[in-house]
């Protein structure tokens, strides 16, 4: 049973990587966590979806020379309205022509390119991203496509290159400071418990039974990444994405999930709490 339409919350899907979220209104967070200064910066407001040619180095696709933070690099940009995460995968359908375009270029030279947060809106572009990598794609005969792909490193746009016939910008990338004493397994041992219940309460009152997979959510992953795949997790909600993906602190980030899945459990344990006294509700 879907929760009461009354409920400022959507129901939370049962289980990962889509814990749907909060699609009625703004998540509600302290101030201590509410979005930074200088990581909301946006670029250019755009009108359409625009990509290029990739002159992302190769030296990024080895592994004995990751990206440093202060390597500055061109990288093609595709703005979407929603927000990838380092780690997660999402599908698309390439359909226009531009973008039937971009796809020929990038599949002879590199298979990243940038994804960035686009509000639907207002059209503005988020200053932060994340570097998707084609994984997996597929050719139609009209020349579509069909891709798979994986979140890689984040980075900050510095600068627009160029904004036809695609969107180019020079970009830095974006890594987690150390959290200094912060105990980061803790963090991440009370956030996967959260979720864990709120899985628990969504499949509840969804007449779902509890599945396996939801029982060992962290799967060893270290905090950082963890971290990561909590936020993608908040798929209603991409302003929210967008100020997690855009911290540059795991603890920081891992406090803020915390906050959030706790308001979370409050609705589903008053929703539930509804159930049980209004089965028929």
């Amino acid at each position: 049973m879907a929760l009461p339409s009354s409920l400022p919350y959507s129901t939370i899907k049962s289980t990962p990587p889509h814990l749907s979220a909060f699609n009625h209104q703004p998540l509600t967070l302290p101030a201590t966590y509410r979005s930074t200064t200088t990581t909301n910066r946006r670029f250019s407001k755009l009108t359409s979806f625009r990509c290029s040619s990739s002159s992302f180095s190769e030296k990024h696709h080895n592994n004995a020379n990751p990206p440093k933070s202060d390597d500055l690099v061109e990288l093609p940009l595709f703005p979407l309205p929603l927000v990838l995460f380092p780690g997660a995968t999402i599908p698309l359908q390439i359909f226009e022509y531009r973008y039937r375009v971009m796809m020929q270029t990038l599949l002879q030279s590199d298979l990243r390119f940038g994804v960035v947060y686009s509000d639907a809106v207002s059209g503005s572009a988020a200053g932060v991203g994340c570097v998707g990598e084609i994984i997996k794609h597929e050719r139609l005969v009209d020349d579509r496509f069909f891709l798979i792909c994986k979140g890689q490193e984040r980075f900050r746009v510095t600068d627009l290159v160029r904004t036809k016939p695609y969107l180019v910008a020079k970009v830095t990338w974006l890594e987690d400071r150390p959290s200094g004493e912060e105990n980061l397994e803790e963090l991440a041992n009370e956030v996967e418990v959260l979720m864990k219940e709120v899985i628990r309460l969504s499949n509840r009152l969804n007449g779902k039974a509890e599945k396996e997979e939801s029982r060992d959510l962290r799967k060893n992953q270290f905090p950082t990444p963890f971290s990561f795949f909590v936020g993608s997790t908040f798929e209603g909600a991409p302003m929210e994405q967008q100020a997690l993906l855009e911290l540059e602190d795991t603890a920081a980030r891992l406090k803020r999930e915390r906050e959030t899945l706790r308001n979370t459990l409050n609705y589903l344990t008053a929703a539930s709490a509804v159930k049980d006294v209004f089965p028929s509700s």
